[in-house]
């Protein structure tokens, strides 16, 4: 059977998350999304990584046992993080040309995240029933479990110090990430039936030992909604230590600045996703058709086993245009993939907990072939922040258009290049027709032109699953 994992969370209220003071924003189970509450009126400050889960789907349990506080776990020597699949060979005509995941540390790109390796054993007569992992400024806390082996009705619980992100684990949960909580500090505490079973609890215990900590963001950084200037010696090709692909001025926007006058694309934008993968790794997904099935690039995930330790967050968007606020994302993690492809970088797979994000709507792809000109739009995570769109209305939309529509990606005539604002962390984002709000390219590759592959041979490829 599936992870076994109930949200537990209190009362949602304005954040002080650790060391920017962001604040995430309530949505109501159920609620319809026009009707999402706006951002506390608070003074603005940097959007950390991450902000709250989504509304309580379990009453938070009673604690069993004294909460009886240990010694906060400090940041050890950091681990390197593993690409979460094997690259593709990379073909002489895109050897100048980057992939725009944050999921290859030792290339130069942008990384979000650091593994620790910590040791340390929770509850029973080894251990305190309640641990702090605390990592300073981190942004956000993922802990993962070497070992959860106790008794039936007991069970294991991470969450912030508050008590208002929390998350319920029990025995099959060996070997795998917890849910990533945000700010700098996360709390496991083992929750028991009873306190007289000590005698009978020989080879039970729960062990951690590797903590993932998000990075701090930038104070500053590019959470508003105006236009944000191109990093030095942009445009140019894509190259190491260049990854962010924007092409002169950044002219992408906060989505929630999209809302009153361009609506659809505003409400297209709800259906993209921030994936985070293997702890500190970030590319964008989204739900492609009716059915439970999200997509992204083959060179952010590749099997099950990856998907499988995905989370994958809906909804986190700014709440005001050029505001700091964001509303809390609805997170669920990924399931089985369904199909993959190398050459033409994808992978299609299902999540679990489909139900919570149906919601938020999905995209289709356009069966028919780009056409050069045809104005684009693309929502997305760059750097992995709060979901922002490239390319407006008129001559605003400027650069977001289709370059070449028979552009050479990982094979001849498999891409279409644009120079559509894009950054570390787009890869997998939708490339959005405005004539007919279809998606025509999965985004893959920056260096000014970027490009994705065509969104109508997805369609064919896929068509089956769909």
């Amino acid at each position: 059977m599936r992870r076994k994992t109930g949200i537990v969370i209190g009362t949602c209220a304005a954040l002080a998350l650790a060391g920017t003071g962001g604040a995430v924003v309530a949505a109501q189970d159920g609620e319809d999304p026009a009707g999402w509450h706006e951002a506390p009126a608070i003074a603005p400050a940097p959007v950390t990584e991450h902000g709250l889960v989504p509304g309580a789907t379990v009453p938070r349990a009673p604690r069993t046992t004294a909460a009886t506080p240990s010694p906060p776990v400090t940041a050890d020597t950091p681990e390197r993080p593993s690409s979460p699949s094997a690259a593709p060979p990379t073909p002489r005509h895109v050897q100048d040309r980057r992939w725009e995941s944050t999921e290859a540390p030792a290339s130069g790109r942008e990384r979000v995240g650091t593994l620790h390796r910590v040791d340390e054993e929770v509850g029973y007569p080894a251990g305190p029933v309640r641990q702090e992992l605390s990592y300073p400024g981190a942004s956000y806390v993922k802990v993962h479990f070497e070992r959860i082996a106790v008794p039936a009705g007991d069970y294991v619980t991470v969450s912030n110090p508050a008590g208002t992100e929390s998350y319920r684990y029990e025995a099959d949960a060996d070997g795998r990430w917890a849910m990533s909580i945000t700010g700098d500090t996360a709390v496991v505490e083992v929750h028991r039936r009873t306190e007289s079973l000590n005698s009978v609890l020989a080879g039970v215990g729960v062990d951690i030992d590797r903590v993932a900590r998000g990075d701090a963001r930038e104070t500053g950084g590019s959470g508003g909604g105006a236009p944000r200037p191109a990093r030095p010696g942009a445009p140019g090709p894509a190259g190491p230590g260049r990854e962010e692909s924007v092409c002169g001025t950044d002219t992408s926007t906060d989505a929630v600045c999209y809302e009153s006058n361009d609506p659809v694309a505003y409400t297209k934008s709800k259906a993209i996703a921030r994936l985070l993968i293997n702890g500190t790794e970030l590319c964008t997904g989204w739900r492609v058709g009716a059915k439970n099935r999200m997509i992204t690039n083959n060179h952010c995930l590749t099997n099950s086993a990856e998907a499988y330790d995905t989370e994958v967050w809906f909804n986190y968007q700014c709440a005001k245009c050029g505001g700091y606020d964001v509303f809390k994302p609805t997170k669920v993690w990924g399931d089985k993939v369904l199909a993959t492809d190398k050459t033409y970088d994808y992978t299609l797979f299902t999540v679990d907990g489909f139900a919570s994000i149906e919601k938020f709507g999905f995209l289709t792809l356009d069966p028919a072939r780009p056409k050069r000109g045809q104005e684009l739009y693309v929502p997305q995570h760059p750097a992995g922040e709060p979901a922002r769109i490239a390319g407006s209305k008129g001559e605003a939309a400027g650069n977001c258009a289709v370059d070449n529509p028979d552009y050479t990606g990982y094979t001849a005539h498999s891409d279409v290049s644009y120079f559509c604002d894009t950054a570390g962390g787009s890869s997998g984002s939708p490339v959005i027709s405005r004539a007919t709000n279809r998606v025509v390219a999965l985004h893959h590759f920056g260096g000014c032109p970027n490009s994705g592959v065509r969104g109508d041979l997805l369609a064919g490829r896929l068509r089956a699953y769909l």
